[in-house]
């Protein structure tokens, strides 16, 4: 981890209560010599589609609904794809293979309080919708002084 990472996390620390786990996660990501965010493949777009949903696109073209995993456990959203069977085709023997169809695994942390609705593969994207549960206690309220 960076002086400067640790820095931030312990600037941080004395200012909040029950964000341990968080300030943790985070810096986990630091330990090491860089910070590395995977791989670029596949494609992916997190889109706000409202004032608390949330939905993550992933391009996935050649790919069918049994070629994925969508998995969620423990605040991880994992998508990832099935083996591929690299030397033949459903028509034959693949000569030249220019559409991408390999292995990925991709992770997404997600919030306690997200919660992941459903999942919908149509024209090769792949949609994972989620909605921030905003708890009672948590929304605003007025309270009447007497």
């Amino acid at each position: 981890m960076t002086n400067k990472a640790l820095s931030i996390f312990n600037q941080l620390r004395p200012l909040s209560v029950g964000f341990d786990d968080v300030f943790d996660h985070f810096e986990s990501m630091f330990e090491g010599p860089t910070l590395t965010l995977g791989s670029n493949y596949p494609p992916y777009n997190i889109v706000k589609t409202g004032d608390n949903k949330f939905d993550i696109e992933v391009a996935l073209a050649g790919f069918n609904k049994k070629d994925i995993n969508v998995t969620s456990e423990n605040g991880m959203l994992t998508i990832e794809s099935k083996e591929d069977d690299k030397s033949k085709d459903k028509d034959g023997e693949v000569l030249h293979k220019g559409i991408s169809k390999r292995y990925f695994k991709k992770s997404f942390t997600i919030a306690d309080d997200v919660e992941i609705t459903g999942a919908n593969l149509k024209d090769g994207m792949l949609k994972v919708s989620m909605e921030k549960i905003v708890p009672e206690a948590k929304k605003l309220k007025t309270i009447e002084i007497k």
